[in-house]
């Protein structure tokens, strides 16, 4: 089965087609150039299930059914549910969790099988806790590097953006505010850890994805693994989950 898997971001759209056994290719685009995915998918073989996750809102959601015409497949939208793919949700109401942070989850489960710290960072952050048994124990959403950055810039007379480096003990008004944006991620990131251990939970994992992952790893402690568009494998579990055997147009 050709799976057309979309993560649909505020900031980028990412997307892959996926053969059943690995990835045939790959890309992406700005989220306010979504109209340019048509253009792009019309060169793809055709696919059996066209998915997606969307956070972007119900204007780019159309832009996306409209881009899936060509291909006459119906675009499907993931929904977060109370269990599914063998990941079993503790929110509140879990139709209201995030649904690239629930294809995530399903990603980082069926990728280690055991306990993680599931991040997702972008525009904003995800930190979530996976437990052994797959259990989704609860999360945190952070405001990204840049949303702070910018922050900083809007409310403050003197703090105006501009690029800076990590540094441990930063000499420079830049540097200080690119550290303070990485460290308060990475903080987030540990604190999580170490909540799961105090819950009981074997070390975790953390398995850390999105374009903002690069210069948040090297700052962390324990195990790390980075994958990329951990998303879209999730979204490919649960095509082969709800749809194998059954695809219609």
């Amino acid at each position: 089965m050709r799976i057309l898997a979309v993560d649909a971001g505020n900031s980028r759209i990412k997307w892959g087609l996926h053969d059943g056994e690995g990835w045939r290719v790959q890309g992406w685009v700005a989220t306010a150039q979504v109209a340019r995915l048509a253009r792009e998918w019309a060169r793809l073989p055709p696919p059996d299930v066209v998915i997606v996750t969307n956070v972007a809102g119900s204007r780019v959601a159309r832009s996306l059914a409209a881009a899936g015409r060509p291909l006459k497949r119906r675009v499907r939208f993931v929904r977060s549910a109370a269990s599914q793919c063998g990941v079993r949700s503790s929110y509140d109401d879990p139709a209201q969790l995030g649904a690239d942070r629930w294809a995530a989850l399903i990603g980082a489960w069926h990728l280690h099988r055991g306990p993680c710290v599931v991040v997702n960072a972008g525009t904003t952050m995800t930190v979530d806790a996976l437990t052994t048994d797959g259990v989704f124990l609860g999360g945190m959403i952070v405001a990204g590097a840049d949303l702070m950055r910018q922050a900083l810039a809007r409310n403050t007379a003197a703090l105006r953006p501009q690029r800076g480096r990590f540094a441990f003990f930063p000499a420079r008004t830049a540097d200080a505010i690119a550290s303070g944006a990485l460290n308060a991620l990475a903080g987030a990131i540990e604190r999580m850890q170490r909540f799961m251990r105090e819950a009981g939970q074997a070390a975790p994992l953390t398995v850390l994805s999105g374009g903002a992952a690069p210069p948040i790893a090297p700052q962390l402690n324990g195990r790390i693994e980075v994958v990329d568009n951990l998303v879209l494998e999730g979204i490919v579990r649960i095509a082969h989950d709800s749809f194998k055997g059954r695809v219609r147009k």
